[in-house]
């Protein structure tokens, strides 16, 4: 008898997140916000780090945060406000606090895969609804499977990873409407919104949060700027957030990473700046794939391309081969057959980036007939 029989079986037939070594590369795989703090705001954040009580467990200043969040995402005041350690925490912690016997989680496929990496962690069952060929949701199946399997947790991300794009906003209301439906019969469901991408994308949920009170927000700092201090939040009723309040591990958000995310927005202004030149940029690479013959690039609301090419591997090994790491999407899900994604870098890693993939795809793209 092996001692890895000590873990569940499930857990034994789970592959761990495996994250590329990335050193010496330019790093477009991981959707991060590409820019530095300048030299001045490095050392000013460097002082203030410096005094932070290391030794001391968080505080109070994790209300400065608070605060300091609500303002920033206009946070209606009515509302409650969780933070995570990521926005994977977050989804986490939802996870843990929904796993009653037999509930399920909802989710468009394909999608963030921690959707239903942490729904199945805790028991929970999982049930992927796959979206259209072109990656829009699919109205009827979607509303078929909230019926069907009156879901504890249906997530909606608003823009999708990794497709990129924002779906249509008249299916998203009869989703929420669906799960609405629901809880009016008795059979109480959560919609998540993950807005993961709100700084590059042109809609938010935010402002049709107070009509549904079965409706979560949930957004992370990784993608403003942050991706190293790890910061998620999720806003919703005050009662809902309390219960996923319960379950948050006590001093989650460390000194450190309080400390940086305050500063930063405090300077929000610079990277709101570094969100308009990464739209741009992504505008950029957007009309270069359109001049590749063996290119499918799909509408982007993020700061990454999801594109089709004609050998998705092919296409990998050559851009590692020219020192620039990608993401391989192929194996992900069947609709993301030979798909590779971009994440928008720097305008001097895009222009390699570009200089690169006009090269690799000169091969008109075989795409399957309708």
């Amino acid at each position: 008898m092996s001692l890895t029989s000590v873990f569940r079986p499930d857990v034994l037939a789970m592959h761990a997140y495996v994250v590329q070594d990335a050193a010496g590369y330019i790093k477009l795989d991981a959707m991060e916000n590409p820019f530095t703090l300048s030299p001045a705001l490095q050392a000013e954040l460097g002082q203030r780090l410096g005094a932070v009580a290391l030794n001391r467990y968080p505080g109070t200043r994790i209300n400065d945060l608070h605060a300091a969040l609500r303002a920033y995402a206009q946070v209606p005041a009515d509302h409650g406000l969780v933070l995570g350690n990521g926005s994977d925490e977050l989804i986490s912690l939802l996870a843990v606090a929904c796993a009653k016997p037999g509930a399920v989680t909802l989710a468009p496929l394909p999608g963030f895969v921690m959707y239903e990496a942490f729904t199945k962690q805790v028991g929970m069952r999982f049930v992927g609804v796959p979206l259209t060929a072109d990656f829009e949701l699919d109205g009827p199946t979607m509303l078929a499977a909230v019926h069907e399997h009156r879901p504890a947790l249906t997530y909606i991300a608003y823009p999708n990873n990794p497709t990129a794009n924002l779906w249509d906003d008249a299916v998203i209301e009869q989703i929420v409407n669906a799960v609405g439906d629901n809880v009016a019969a008795g059979h109480p469901g959560l919609v998540v919104i993950d807005e993961a991408y709100t700084p590059f994308a042109s809609q938010s949920y935010l402002q049709r949060l107070s009509k549904h009170p079965h409706v979560l927000l949930m957004r992370t700092l990784s993608k403003f700027g942050l991706a190293g201090v790890r910061l998620g939040y999720m806003m919703g009723r005050k009662d809902l957030i309390e219960q996923v309040e319960k379950v948050r591990p006590p001093y989650n958000i460390s000194v450190l990473n309080t400390e940086a995310a305050l500063f930063a927005l405090e300077h929000a202004d610079v990277f709101a700046q570094q969100a308009e030149v990464i739209k741009s940029e992504r505008e950029r690479l957007q009309a270069a794939l359109a001049n590749m013959p063996g290119a499918k690039a799909y509408p982007s609301q993020a700061n990454m391309i999801l594109v089709r090419v004609n050998d998705s591997a092919a296409v990998f090994a050559a851009l590692k081969a020219r020192g620039i790491l990608i993401k391989n999407v192929a194996g992900l899900h069947r609709l993301l057959a030979n798909c590779i994604r971009l994440t928008v870098g720097l305008p001097a890693e895009n222009d390699a980036l570009i200089a690169a993939l006009a090269d690799i795809l000169r091969e008109p793209l075989n795409l399957p007939s309708a």
